[in-house]
């Protein structure tokens, strides 16, 4: 296995919406996980090796049997937890200044319109034309 080091790094919203997925519920497949996230089944796998790598989460067995299938929860660790809550203040924070500047576009835009439209947009329920008949 490739040490943490050497390997690409994972996008952080990728990472942050991922270890939310496994708070929330840490029995998901990674088939599961990889519909959720809209990435592939390797990515995820990748991902999820990267993960308990760098100590934030762990894997746990928790059916095994003869003819029974393993199956694996992916517990955050109390570091994970930690990592976690420091990417999900990094997504509020890109997040908000991401809806900033969309608004100060919106308002832009707005006022370039308004400038530019000779006749007041009609009201809803009229047709063009309609204004002050």
């Amino acid at each position: 296995m490739m040490p943490t080091s050497q390997r690409p790094k994972h996008n952080d919203t990728l990472r942050y919406r991922a270890l939310r997925l496994l708070e929330h519920d840490p029995h998901l497949s990674q088939r599961q996980l990889a519909r959720e996230l809209g990435i592939s089944v390797g990515k995820v796998n990748f991902l999820l090796k990267a993960l308990a790598e760098q100590g934030f989460i762990r894997f746990h067995n928790f059916q095994q049997g003869n003819n029974k299938l393993k199956k694996l929860a992916y517990l955050l660790t109390p570091e994970g937890l930690q990592h976690r809550l420091s990417l999900t203040r990094a997504y509020l924070e890109r997040k908000t200044r991401q809806y900033e500047a969309l608004q100060a576009e919106l308002a832009s835009l707005r006022a370039e319109v308004a400038a530019s439209d000779p006749l007041p947009a009609p009201r809803a329920g009229e047709e063009p034309g309609e204004q002050g008949a």
